[in-house]
């Protein structure tokens, strides 16, 4: 849904000015006005570029806002939600608390929304235009029911007194009304409190690089209920067996998706390649021929898993199975939620024994799924022993990894298993298994397998002993269901014995991303904030 607010500004022009929530189609705009509102920064290569808008719009659209006059875009103004743990006034920089602009520092369990910036066409200057963008963030903050609104406001003025003044002093002047500063002035005016200075906040000659700490306290607050927010998990541990028709596989994989809302689970979790059991009802086949037999069954299986999470309510992670896309076979995990909707993610990766026999082709996307519980991402087997893919999902605020896996013996099984078990580690993330058990021994390339289905968690206090919620016993049909508290993992990254995520060194490492869609591009090195 597209916010709207509509904001009648008192001017010599007496323009009514619309603000509404920033799309793709405004990003070209977005960067050519940012580039005009502020030609010094540009100078500093400080301005945003394509891909920080596209990060902006994926991890928080709310927050992305556009003020338009007569239906054009004049201004923008971009904020996200952090977690400034236990000392919210603390000191800080533009690049850290924004992760170098590309707001993977999002917390939609934090209280305070940070806005980022705001600017406006010269052109449309002193019409209502900023007003109007800090009028929809104070909505905006009301309406997340957010404690405060942090901002480091730039000292406009402050080169030019700044061997008279200390930036404490030019600051306290400004409020006092003894000097102006056309920035800080206006954000005063608007209610933020002047609450310090942030030394070396970004790179601006103008203010040399000194910033306002401004907060502006929601009168409408309300502290949160102290409930936990738990989801509870089933894995289901499949044996492969001889069927004798796809309406036999709907009878088995339906009796497991209503054990798992008997017990009243939030999400199931089938494993990979499911559908392979039902090349046993067909005569021998080479794997080649079975696996695109099997790609013939894509609509009828998906329909099967849609309308199971719909009868049940619940989030059906359905495993994998082989879908043609393009004259190209993908092994693809649909993602079936309550009210119908299906989504997938591809295998990224694809192991040799996958290439050769089945000529399997690695997706080029990776998905984040919005859930009624919790913020989820798949990563179908090999995809977790690549560490890149799930520090991707849990820069994008993925709270919890599904992987269905299938491997043929221990040692395959272990470097599913130990991988994530890192994973859950590093990320500070859950990470769910579930594997096949048994054999099918007339279909080709699906001989034996092995497995020991768990429910992964980080290492620390608030967790299982082991790191580990629960874990079936190995090699036997079965369905584990869990409870995972999503609050402990938030809790654990900020006040944990120790906190990889939160401690990874951004200024050292960085990564770039480029995935088959345009808005999924997560960075450019050497293009704006920082680059």
């Amino acid at each position: 849904m597209l916010f709207l607010w509509i904001l009648m500004e008192a001017s010599n022009q007496g323009q009514g000015v619309a603000v509404r929530e920033a799309t793709r189609d405004d990003i070209e705009t977005l960067v050519e006005l940012n580039r005009l509102a502020y030609p010094e920064s540009s100078e500093e290569n400080i301005i945003w570029g394509r891909s920080h808008l596209l990060s902006h719009l994926r991890i928080f659209p709310q927050g992305q806002l556009v003020a338009e006059i007569d239906g054009r875009v004049i201004g923008g103004a971009s904020s996200l939600i952090v977690d400034m743990g236990p000392e919210p006034l603390r000191m800080h920089t533009w690049a850290g608390v924004t992760d170098s602009g590309y707001f993977t520092t999002h917390n939609a369990k934090g209280d305070t929304l940070y806005a980022v910036d705001v600017y406006v066409h010269p052109e449309y200057r002193r019409r209502g235009a900023a007003a109007a963008l800090y009028a929809a963030r104070r909505e905006l903050c009301r309406r997340f029911n957010l404690r405060r609104t942090l901002a480091g406001g730039r000292l406009w003025g402050y080169a030019d007194y700044a061997d008279k003044f200390s930036p404490e002093e030019y600051a306290e002047r400004v409020a006092e009304g003894d000097l102006t500063d056309p920035v800080l002035g206006f954000q005063l005016r608007e209610g933020f409190e002047l609450r310090g200075i942030l030394p070396n906040y970004v790179r601006d000659p103008r203010s040399r690089n000194y910033a306002s700490l401004l907060e502006w306290l929601n009168p409408d607050y309300a502290a949160p209920s102290r409930g936990r927010r738990k989801v509870r998990v089933a894995c289901v541990q499949y044996q492969m067996r001889k069927l004798e028709s796809f309406d036999d596989f709907a009878r088995q994989v339906t009796y497991f998706v209503d054990i798992a809302a008997d017990y009243g689970s939030d999400f199931i979790l089938l494993p990979e390649f499911l559908t392979v059991q039902l090349l046993s009802q067909t005569g021998a086949l080479t794997p080649g021929e079975g696996i695109k037999q099997l790609a013939k069954l894509t609509p009828r299986y998906k329909e099967l898993m849609s309308s199971l999470a719909a009868r049940y309510g619940m989030t059906l992670i359905s495993g994998s199975h082989p879908v043609e896309e393009n004259g190209q076979l993908l092994n693809m995990c649909f993602v079936c939620l309550p009210d119908g909707k299906i989504e997938s993610q591809p295998k990224l990766h694809i192991t040799p024994n996958e290439r050769k026999w089945w000529k399997i082709n690695g997706g080029k996307s990776l998905q984040v799924f919005n859930t009624p519980k919790a913020k989820i991402g798949v990563l179908i087997c090999y995809d977790i022993q690549f560490p890149e893919a799930a520090r991707y999902l849990a820069d994008e605020g993925v709270e919890l990894i599904f992987v269905p896996f299938c491997t043929d013996n221990r040692q395959g099984y272990l470097r599913v298993r130990y991988c994530a078990q890192a994973r859950a580690i590093e990320n500070q993330v859950y990470v769910a298994l579930a594997g096949n058990v048994g054999n099918l021994p007339d279909v080709s390339n699906m001989d034996v397998q092995y497995a020991q289905s768990a429910v992964l968690t980080p290492s620390d206090f608030a967790f299982a002993r082991d790191a580990i919620a629960s874990e079936a016993d190995y090699n036997e049909e079965t369905i584990l269901v869990c409870d995972v508290d999503i609050d402990d993992l938030y809790e654990a990254r900020s006040q944990g014995t120790v906190t990889p995520y939160q401690d990874r060194r951004r200024d050292l490492f960085d990564y770039a991303c480029k995935l088959e869609r345009s808005d999924q591009i997560r960075r450019v090195p050497e293009e704006g904030p920082l680059g």
